[in-house]
Formats: structure tokens, C-alpha cells, sequence
């Protein structure tokens, strides 16, 4: 076994993966915050799920499996549906969840109907093209990695470049108004960033599984802090080791497939975190009630001895 795990962790495609995948782990986690944070958790679901169609329809366009046009036709899709959410959102009466679960279930209807069109044609080159849905993380390049890791690098230096006004836009909105920030401008950047970090998971996670890596570390993370600063780095550490975790895992037994591991791991992390953090954790209140009730019940035996 221990022979197993060392021939692996000097495996160069393993490397390749894990680096990749533990990348992607990092950016989810420290993205994912604002969605949180902004009560959004849908939002990378919906935008996930429209993805798809974009995909299906670039392939259409060129005839060939060529990753860097299929993002971008899949982040023109996301932006799109970023647009009609928030169009449906403000100019109607129909609310962000409704709007979100209409755009979700439409846009991702459309790309199946896309992608089952495209495997029914005689065209060989459409050969993978159904991984986009669960993902298939073994399939990453060392180019894909640089990938991730050039444009992650990009997103994480705009976040340190709008701290302030992501972080004021996040928890007051109004008072970011009144300070001069503009809402329109830090919303599309923001819903840009989480577009951008959503295509980048979908070659490794797929569509259905990116939102879990999107929002678990962060919902982790919240658990243990109350900083932003704080919760975002440790949403980011959280989202790494479940990358890195999530592709050893799988790799150690055949038909393991990489993506759902990830997200299992996440869900591991999310559990602990709900069920053992110092201030929020379950057992944390439940035994703070317990404390509560006890120095109450205290009180009461203290008062009728008194009066007794």
C-alpha cells in the first residue's frame, strides 16, 4: 500500500492533475465567498448549468474539440444568463430564486437537447464532449493547468485590487451607493469573476458538480470566523486540500471518477464544520444551552431557598 501511494505521488499525470484540481480548489473557495457571503449560493448553480449550451453551441460553430473555444463560448452563455437573471430580477416582478431556477433548468435543457443533437451526428470529433457534464479531471493537460493557474492568478489580483469595494458591496450595498461605488460595475465584476472561476471547473468538476466546490469551502469556512479576511483564506485552504485530496483519493482505486470525490471531500469539510466549530458548530450551541439552562435552573433553586 505504501509502495502504491509513493509510485503515485511521483506520478507525473497525478501531479499534473492534483496541482490543477488543488488550483481550482483555492480560486472556488476564495470566489465562492462573495456568493456566500451575498446570499447567491444558486447563482453558481444556474451559471454552471448555462454553461452548457454555450459549450454545445461552439462546437457547432467550429467542428472540433478545441478546449479554449469551448470555454469561451461556455462564458458567453454564463454571461448571458448573468444578464437575463439580473434583467428578470429587477425590470419584473418574478424574484432572484425564480429567476435562477428558470434560467437553470432552461439553459441546461437546451444544452442537453445540443449536446444529444451533436452525439446522434456521424462526428467523430464530438468524442468527450458529455465529460462537461460531470466532469473528467484525469483528462487535464499541463496547459490546462497553466490555464487555470495564469487566469486564477489574474481573478485573485483583482479581488486584493477591489477589497474595498467588493467588501462594502457585499455586506451594504446602500452605503456602498452612497460612498460613490457603483453597484452595476462591482456586480458585473463580481458575477464576471464567478462566470470565469466556473469555467475553469467544468473540464475537471463538470456542470453539475462546480457550485458544490463554488460555495462547500466557503460555507465551511464561515463557520470558524468572522472576518472576511479570515473565512476567505481559510475558504481558500479548504478548497485546495479538497482538490489535492479529492484527485488521491481517486486515483488510488479504478473508476474512481475525480470531480465527485472532490465534492464528497468538500462535504466532508463542510460537516465538521458545522458539527465541531468552537462558535457555531452544533455540538458548540447544544452545549451552550446546556450550560444556559443549568445556571438558569440555578437561579430558580437559588431564589425559592431564598424565599424559603
Amino acid at each position: 500500500m505504501i509502495d502504491q501511494i509513493v509510485l503515485l505521488l511521483n506520478d507525473y499525470t497525478f501531479q499534473v492533475v492534483a496541482l490543477g484540481t488543488g488550483f481550482l480548489g483555492l480560486l472556488s473557495g476564495v470566489i465562492g465567498t462573495f456568493a456566500t457571503l451575498r446570499k447567491e449560493s444558486l447563482l453558481g448553480d444556474a451559471l454552471s448549468h448555462a454553461a452548457l449550451p454555450g459549450i454545445g453551441i461552439a462546437f457547432l460553430l467550429i467542428q472540433r474539440k478545441e478546449l479554449s473555444l469551448l470555454l469561451l463560448g461556455a462564458m458567453i452563455a454564463g454571461l448571458l444568463a448573468t444578464l437575463i437573471i439580473q434583467v428578470m430580477s429587477r425590470k419584473t416582478v418574478v424574484k432572484l430564486d425564480s429567476a435562477l431556477s428558470l434560467v437553470l433548468s432552461s439553459f441546461f435543457g437546451l444544452g442537453l437537447v445540443i449536446l444529444t443533437a451533436i452525439q446522434n451526428n456521424p462526428n467523430a470529433r464530438q468524442a468527450g464532449l458529455s465529460n462537461f457534464i460531470f466532469g473528467q479531471a484525469s483528462a487535464m493537460l499541463r496547459r490546462d493547468v497553466q490555464l487555470i493557474a495564469v487566469v486564477g492568478s489574474v481573478l485573485l489580483m483583482l479581488v486584493v485590487l477591489f477589497w474595498k469595494e467588493f467588501k462594502v458591496f457585499t455586506f451594504d450595498p446602500m452605503f456602498a451607493r452612497t460612498l460613490g461605488f457603483s453597484s452595476k460595475i462591482t456586480e458585473t465584476l463580481l458575477s464576471t469573476m464567478i462566470v470565469i472561476t466556473i469555467i475553469l471547473g467544468l473540464e475537471s468538476v463538470g456542470v453539475i458538480l462546480i457550485s458544490a466546490l463554488l460555495i462547500g469551502p466557503s460555507v465551511a469556512a464561515r463557520q470558524w470566523t468572522d472576518r472576511l479576511s479570515l473565512m476567505m483564506i481559510i475558504a481558500g485552504v479548504i478548497g485546495f486540500i479538497s482538490g489535492v485530496m479529492g484527485t488521491f483519493i481517486s486515483s488510488l482505486a479504478a473508476r474512481i471518477p475525480t470531480g465527485p470525490t472532490i465534492v464528497v471531500v468538500v462535504s466532508f469539510f463542510v460537516f465538521i464544520s458545522l458539527f465541531f466549530s468552537p462558535k457555531r458548530g452544533i455540538l458548540a450551541n447544544h452545549f451552550a444551552y446546556k450550560k444556559r439552562q443549568r445556571a438558569f435552573m440555578k437561579q430558580i433553586r437559588s431564589l425559592e431557598e431564598g424565599k424559603g
